[in-house]
């Protein structure tokens, strides 16, 4: 085993030899969105990330489905699926099989498995100080999809998370493995702050974020300035909050935001200096429209700390 849990990286990662070592991950989420085909591609592109966040191939996934027969109809179960199913192939996998059980919420994800040599693997514990922090994805899909749910959401709101949620990490990973970077990982459930911190304590580094500099999707800050974000941001910002420094001029609205749980949200990649400037053209290169240096990692000062900045 040559990455298992003790710091809380994207996949586990067991040597099969010299050459090849399996990249291994799960994710199962409740539906995020309306409509059960596109519900089905958002839980696939997220449980896929964990692969890309590795810099890792993915070759192939199994299904893992959960739904109430009683109280929907087979055919919505049919859609997940399949939105599921397709979205693999665009990574260019296919699922092979999967356990489905009878649930009173529909569930769904992939269990997928990925290959990559045993020295090109990257680490969410790698960070260095002088890197360059660069997001893939903006942020907000939490709050926009919690707007969803609550019924409240507009049609250009929910097309513009759906895009962001459906989009492989594929072309961010070619491009940051291309380059040669010095850590990533996906910023998921426990939001940008979160999955930041879990980032510095396994480097024992502390990081710096512009808050202004941040990519957010562009009706969010009005939304949370309503009080309409999940519970889980919140109780992201409590739990988290106790490891960052605000500095003056960083608003709630700014907080709340950084610390949004993202449902397949996009890479976190520390990048050396130097190189800095060859990823974001390199992303522009494969396509990927949002590729923002945030911040960087800093040299530790006693425990890792994330300290926030207004610009």
């Amino acid at each position: 085993m040559i990455v298992g849990t003790s710091t809380r990286d994207d996949a586990a990662v067991y040597r099969l030899n010299g050459e090849t070592a399996l990249v291994q991950s799960v994710d199962v989420f409740t539906p995020v969105v309306d409509d059960p085909y596109t519900f089905g591609q958002v839980a696939a592109a997220n449980s896929l990330s964990d692969i890309y966040a590795m810099g890792a191939r993915p070759i192939l996934a199994l299904s893992v489905i959960a739904f109430p027969v009683d109280k929907l109809p087979l055919s919505d179960m049919r859609e997940i699926l399949k939105g599921g199913i397709d979205k693999a192939r665009e990574a260019g996998i296919e699922v092979v099989g999967g356990h489905s059980l009878e649930d009173n919420e529909p569930k769904f994800g992939l269990s997928v498995t990925g290959v990559i040599h045993p020295d090109r693997i990257l680490r969410n514990s790698s960070a260095r100080p002088g890197d360059i922090l660069i997001l893939t994805k903006p942020l907000g899909s939490g709050v926009l999809a919690h707007a969803i749910k609550k019924g409240q959401a507009t049609e250009e709101e929910i097309r513009e998370v759906v895009e962001v949620m459906t989009r492989l990490n594929r072309d961010a990973c070619e491009a940051m493995v291309e380059v040669g970077v010095s850590a990533c990982t996906d910023v998921t459930g426990f939001g940008l702050l979160g999955h930041l911190i879990e980032m510095i304590q396994g480097s024992g580094v502390c990081a710096k974020v512009h808050a202004g500099r941040v990519p957010v999707l562009p009706s969010v800050r009005s939304r949370v300035r309503a009080g309409i974000y999940p519970g889980g941001t919140r109780k992201n910002l409590d739990y988290y909050g106790k490891h960052v420094d605000w500095a003056e001029g960083v608003e709630q609205i700014d907080r709340l935001t950084l610390a949004d749980a993202q449902t397949s949200g996009g890479l976190l990649i520390a990048v050396p200096g130097d190189r800095a400037e060859r990823l974001k053209k390199g992303l522009g290169e494969h396509g990927v429209e949002t590729h923002d240096a945030i911040g960087e990692i800093v040299p530790p000062t006693g425990e890792p700390r994330v300290s926030v900045v207004p610009d």
